[in-house]
């Protein structure tokens, strides 16, 4: 996307804008209007059961004395009865999903929208959920974006690139994590156009977000899919792999959301069995998205026991995507990696026309050491894609361009949140766009 500061631009986004705050209006008077009948009827209620309770105390007034006892005992009975139905009110509370609400109409608005648009967007097309995201991924990329775009820039200023401003740009972007190999390509391809052309600083950035973004799209490009959904009229598994603490049991969480509220059936495999809070973990998520958990409670039950119980499960229902989360830890990375060969072997033996997905759960903040975990895992895991989380806040988010180029891994979904709607299919013209939204 070029510099949008042109009026036009901004017309442009002040009229999305107005069409999503005219909409988020007529939501809300809408549902004012449903919570007003809710109230009526609510009310029409009580006044129901008030008289009963009336005519209940009146018919029990007109009993024997004896009685009186037996009525405070079922009056007791009836509060437990209050006080259960309120703790369930609150736990039905706590599962409720915020919906992102319309903000201020300021520069990550205007820079949502122009990203939207660039991709084809009309304005009666985008929504409050697809700002919202942009919004919290240019948030989340902030650091990252700071350590060198916003330092180069600084640097330039509106001088022309220089060799020197190269060797400066190398430096930060190995700070960024994003590897010797990307950093190596991406200033050898700058070093080509600077002699064919002068370019300036905001040209150089156009051309950078273009190499970077080549990167990027090489390993997905290859693998054929450019989008991962599950595949209707086969059964999906999807087993997300990785070491403990990258955020692997709560990305399965929100992968099990994404897919349900995008209608397929959806089905969770609690086969990290050697950590004691995983398969508690998951139950929560998994109520919070409406999507069951198959698991076995016994202490270290067998996680490929587990995977085969979910598959029969998953076969019985017409299941579109069965989700497996794996262990991260055992005693040696062998006994990990034989884990895994056994749970994609019951898989293999099971369901032989199965669609399978190995996808890499990796912690951005980690930045080199999750490359080394990717490149690690690749060996052995027969990997097919990588999930980055945790990229709100962190300086390393560059480590994405390091797992594409180094690994050859296409990236499926990154994670900017720690809500249950913040993680998304991965876009790479948006990575890029937020990863340099200086210019």
């Amino acid at each position: 996307m070029t510099n949008i500061e042109s009026d036009n631009s901004r017309e442009w986004a002040a009229q999305a804008y107005a069409l999503l705050k005219k909409q988020q209006v007529e939501q809300k008077q809408e549902l004012q209007k449903q919570e007003e009948q809710k109230q009526e009827l609510q009310k029409q209620e009580e006044q129901k059961q008030e008289l009963q309770k009336q005519e209940e105390q009146k018919q029990e007034l007109q009993k024997q004395e004896e009685q009186k006892q037996e009525l405070q005992k079922q009056e007791e009975q009836k509060q437990e009865l209050i006080d259960i139905t309120n703790k369930e009110n609150i736990s039905i509370q706590s599962k409720t999903i915020t919906e992102p609400q319309l903000g201020e109409f300021d520069d990550n608005f205007t820079w949502s929208a122009m990203v939207l648009a660039a991709q084809g967007k009309k304005i009666n097309q985008i929504s409050i959920d697809e700002i919202d995201w942009l919004t919290k991924l240019r948030r989340g990329l902030e650091e990252t974006r700071k350590g060198f775009v916003t330092e180069l820039l600084d640097k330039l200023g509106d001088d022309p690139l220089t060799p020197e401003a190269l060797d400066d740009l190398e430096t930060l972007l190995i700070r960024a994590d994003v590897g010797i190999d990307s950093t190596d390509k991406v200033i050898s391809s700058l070093r080509t156009k600077l002699n064919e052309e002068v370019l300036g600083a905001e040209a150089g950035i156009k051309f950078l977000k273009k190499e970077l973004k080549l990167i990027i799209d090489k390993p997905i490009k290859s693998s054929g899919t450019d989008l991962l959904v599950p595949q209707k009229g086969k059964l999906n598994v999807w087993l997300l792999v990785g070491v403990n603490g990258v955020g692997k049991t709560t990305t399965l969480g929100k992968l099990a959301y994404l897919s349900s509220k995008s209608n397929y059936k959806t089905l969770i495999a609690a086969a990290d069995t050697f950590r004691a809070a995983a398969v508690e973990q998951l139950k929560v998520w998994g109520d919070r998205s409406n999507v069951e958990v198959i698991s076995n409670q016994s202490k270290n039950a067998d996680p490929a026991a587990v995977v085969f119980d979910a598959i029969n499960s998953a076969k019985k229902r017409n299941v579109d995507l069965l989700l497996v989360d794996t262990a991260g830890r055992l005693q040696t990375k062998n006994n990990l990696m034989d884990e895994l060969a056994k749970i994609k072997k019951i898989i293999d033996r099971k369901v032989p026309d199965a669609i399978v997905e190995s996808l890499l759960v990796l912690d951005a903040s980690q930045g080199q050491n999750g490359l080394k975990q990717a490149k690690s895992f690749a060996k052995s895991a027969d990997l097919s894609g990588a999930i980055i989380t945790k990229l709100d806040g962190t300086s390393r988010g560059g480590v994405s361009l390091a797992v594409s180029e180094e690994v050859n891994l296409p990236i499926r979904f990154i994670g900017a949140g720690e809500g249950i709607k913040d993680l998304r299919p991965f876009n790479s013209y948006e990575f890029v766009e937020a990863m340099l939204a200086d210019k």
